[in-house]
């Protein structure tokens, strides 16, 4: 780049690199306001270290169904608060809940936690997810 002094002030000489420069572009894999608040929803449900631990208690039972009474002694929580947890799981997705008598049993929605790794476009594979 070429400058020179005039006035004890530095010219500056634009020089094209034929670069571009930074301008406005679409971007791949955007995601709407919209889609981003519902994920934001469904993340935070999982932004729990108990729900967490009840997602790998329940997923861990290949397919068998887990009562809410099986849960409590393995997270050290009360039963209504596990209860509280599941029903979140539930709200978002995450289990299904089949009432029998006084006890609730919970299973793994398939496919659930799938749907949240492709709702971010990009992640599967590059994240080593698959």
């Amino acid at each position: 780049m070429n400058t020179s002094r005039t006035a004890d002030r530095p010219t500056l000489e634009l020089v094209d690199t034929g670069a571009p420069g930074c301008s406005p572009a679409e971007l791949a894999g955007a995601m709407s306001a919209e889609q981003a608040a519902d994920l934001a929803r469904t993340l935070k449900a999982l932004a729990d270290p108990a729900r967490l631990r009840v997602l790998a208690l329940v997923a861990g039972n290949e397919g068998r169904e887990v009562c809410v009474c099986d849960l409590t002694e393995p997270l050290g929580l009360a039963q209504p608060t596990v209860s509280h947890h599941l029903k979140v799981l539930v709200d978002a997705g995450f289990l299904t809940r089949d009432k029998r008598g006084v006890w609730a049993y919970f299973a793994l929605v398939p496919g659930a936690l799938d749907a949240v790794v492709d709702a971010l476009p990009g992640v599967r594979g590059r994240s080593g997810l698959s």
